[in-house]
């Protein structure tokens, strides 16, 4: 029997997405559907009661879209809701089981991403796809035919396409040397090199800065003038408010309501992605923190995983009841910094709490009262071959209640881990599953709920609510400050600005290794966040000395 649970459906091989740099000449076949009235003007682009099944879970369920020419279309929808199982047959990954799909009026069926390519259909990933040692232009001679020198024959094509849409992309640049927003507009160039009419956006501002962002969605307006139709896939309901045209919502695989984005709101498009109403208001006011130091950091260097350095001489203090927010381009040592701190990598300089010195392994900082929610959170957060309510007992499965001597209280471990699997709503068959069985929103769901028992006096939360619904985030949020009203400190690592000046009563900025600030938030915006990550220094920028908010003017 099959349901509609939120489940993440199995995805083929990253690598099946290189398939069509190689230019496979596979035959694109009629799927038999009948053909639109000749005087239509067919869509672009258009789904008719797509279908898709996996074991136990219906990922799609009758879902119709159309795209028209010239047009962002935004594809919303809750961890869970079949976006990515969409993308995956709308790029020839999966076949639906039911219905079928048109391009430019023609009913097809695309079997591979070669086939996809080939009838205009690009996609842009949201990690970039491209081999650093190489330059823009031989990353996107790969796998193409013919003659001698293609990269010298792609760079002319790169040169006229930046030129025509603004993309601002150097052929000879090293990707190693890119930007993420310039590894963003590398790929958007090898699907327009493809011939792509329709572009497929997964998540394009996972990791730019709002400075970047902005400029990809200056170069989105400038493909929908030039007639191309975009897919934007993001979780981000400003930006969509912004740059998108229509909006589409997908619910447990179902469509439930598309709208124009002219007479949407942030609240609007929320409650129809979770089915109830969201409050998007400051959930605290700033400054809610006391003076006194809880968490003292003074000097910390420490090299990464290429004996190249992570950390250079970071200090800060975390007060009692406060969250600190740190941003950050992902690689600039936030990971590293929450190693050190949660003791999983070794570092030096000082670390006190409650001015005394915390050293020692993770299990003993976990004991001093220091909760870790860490980024890896299948393989770091949690032992994937063990069971939901094992899972949940790792702080303190060798302690009264669950503890009896030396032997494990099987029925203390139980009743807790069903308590935390409904108060936390995490969706799992039994608390005897395997949590390698789990998606990835309710793993991370279990090891908040781990995590923020008890009394932990510092949480280390490193992008807490990636891959959870609104609805699940403002529960994770809440429990967060929760803990900070009982007098707990929190360093919330996030690449969500929107979230950091939400939660944060200060915000520093992980710049190379180093650290920016902490800044009052009242102080920061978005915008001064973001030149921030880019690289400005505080002190270097016109209006520094009247508030670092002044950074962000006119950006």
């Amino acid at each position: 029997m099959t349901s509609s649970l939120p489940l993440r459906a199995p995805l083929p091989a990253l690598t099946a997405t290189l398939d069509g740099w190689l230019c496979h000449d596979d035959p694109v076949t009629d799927s038999g559907a009948p053909p639109p009235p000749p005087d239509a003007a067919p869509p672009a682009l258009r789904l008719l009661g797509v279908t898709k099944r996996f074991p136990g879970v219906v990922a799609n369920d009758r879902v119709d879209l159309t795209v028209q020419p010239g047009e962002v279309l935004a594809l919303l929808g809750e961890n869970g809701a079949g976006k990515s199982t969409l993308i995956s047959m709308l790029y020839g990954l999966y076949q639906p089981d039911e219905g079928h799909i048109e391009v430019a009026g023609r009913a097809v069926r695309i079997g591979s991403p070669a086939q996809a390519r080939r009838l205009g259909i690009g996609l842009v990933p949201q990690h970039p796809l491209l081999v650093a040692r190489h330059t823009v232009a031989e990353n996107l001679a790969l796998g193409r035919a013919g003659g001698l020198f293609p990269a010298r024959r792609v760079a002319g094509h790169i040169r006229a396409l930046s030129a025509q849409y603004g993309l601002e992309v150097d052929p000879g640049a090293r990707v190693s040397d890119l930007s993420p927003g310039e590894k963003q507009r590398v790929e958007i160039i090898r699907a327009l090199l493809g011939g792509a009419q329709v572009l497929i956006l997964d998540e394009p501002t996972s990791v730019l800065t709002p400075q970047e962002a902005q400029g990809l969605f200056r170069v989105m307006r400038e493909l929908r003038a030039g007639g191309r139709s975009l897919i934007f896939i993001s979780h981000k309901l400003d930006e969509v408010l912004d740059v998108a045209d229509r909006v589409t919502v997908l619910r447990r695989g179902e469509v439930v309501g598309g709208v124009p984005t002219a007479g949407a709101t942030r609240e609007s498009l929320a409650a129809l992605m979770v089915g109830r109403a969201v409050d998007f208001t400051r959930k605290r006011a700033p400054g809610a923190g006391s003076p006194d130091p809880l968490l003292s950091v003074r000097g910390l260097n420490a090299q990464g995983t290429r004996g190249l350095p992570a950390l250079r001489g970071v200090s800060f203090d975390l007060h009692r009841g406060e969250v600190l927010g740190v941003a950050g381009i992902a690689g600039n040592g936030q990971s590293e910094l929450v190693e050190v701190l949660a003791g999983v990598w070794p570092a030096a300089g000082e670390v006190s709490l409650n001015g005394q010195p915390l050293s020692g392994s993770a299990a003993e900082r976990s004991r001093a009262g220091v909760a870790h929610i860490p980024e890896d959170r299948l393989h770091s957060g949690t032992v994937p071959s063990m069971t939901v309510a094992e899972n949940l007992s790792l702080r303190d499965y060798d302690r009264a209640p669950l503890a009896r001597g030396l032997a494990r209280n099987l029925a203390a471990e139980g009743e807790r881990a069903r308590r935390d699997v409904e108060a936390y709503a995490v969706a799992t068959p039994s608390i005897h599953t395997p949590v390698r069985l789990l998606s990835g929103g309710n793993i991370q769901k279990l090891i908040l709920a781990r995590e923020l028992a008890g009394a932990p006096q510092v949480i280390l939360a490193v992008h807490p609510t990636y891959g959870l619904d609104i609805g699940a985030a403002d529960q994770v949020h809440r429990a967060l400050l929760d803990r900070t009203g009982a007098g707990a400190g929190v360093l919330l690592v996030s690449e969500d600005l929107d979230e950091l000046l939400s939660l944060s009563d200060r915000v520093g900025v992980m710049v190379g290794g180093a650290l920016l600030g902490p800044f009052p938030v009242a102080e920061v915006t978005r915008e001064s966040l973001g030149l921030l990550m880019g690289g400005a220094h505080p002190h270097s920028l016109p209006g520094a000395g009247q508030g670092v908010a002044a950074l962000g003017a006119g950006a």
